[in-house]
């Protein structure tokens, strides 16, 4: 009788020592294994990214003072036939312009300049919504000598700017419907 019962305990608790075994190699090798396999994979996604991002176009300042150059004329045209909403959004888009240079070019040591432009943007702003094209003419000129004056102190006094004589564009009607 103490046999029987030796030997229904020995194979009870072999099973439990396999198991027990088992699962410790289990964790083991879970906890080890693929989480160093899942960290090389993490790495190569995060170095993957890396070129991705570092090869993404990135416009350049001379791209964005173009288009502000765009806009100064057209915001020209807009202020002097009093069509005021084309003004609102066109010394809109230059005051997006400035907001992208300084998160795309923050690096280029002319940006430091950028703040200057501030008071003749808003003495623009200030004449658009007051609907005043006496004050948007003095206006624009401070805006136009602000630009040129940003250009000498950042040694770009070759690229001189103007009050438009043409309208950039024969395709677009400047006097409000």
């Amino acid at each position: 009788m103490h046999c029987l019962v030796f030997f229904d305990i020995l194979p009870n608790n072999l099973l439990k020592v396999k198991n027990t075994i088992f699962i410790a190699s289990l964790i083991f090798i879970i906890s080890c294994s693929p989480a160093s396999n899942r960290e090389g994979q993490m790495q190569q996604q995060i170095d993957s990214l890396k070129s991705k991002l570092g090869n993404t176009y990135k416009p350049g300042l001379g791209e964005f003072m173009s288009g502000i150059q765009v806009h100064h004329a057209k915001l020209w045209y807009a202020g002097i036939n009093s069509n005021w909403k084309l003004a609102d959004f066109e010394i809109n888009e230059i005051m997006e312009a400035l907001d992208d240079i300084k998160k795309y070019n923050a690096d280029r040591p002319e940006v430091k300049s950028i703040g200057m432009i501030d008071p003749a943007i808003d003495s623009l702003n200030a004449a658009i919504k007051q609907r005043n094209q006496a004050l948007f003419k003095t206006s624009f000129q401070l805006l136009t000598n602000t630009c040129n004056n940003c250009h000498r102190a950042t040694a770009h006094e070759f690229n001189t700017i103007k009050v438009p004589d043409t309208a950039p564009f024969s395709n677009q009607e400047f006097k409000p419907m």
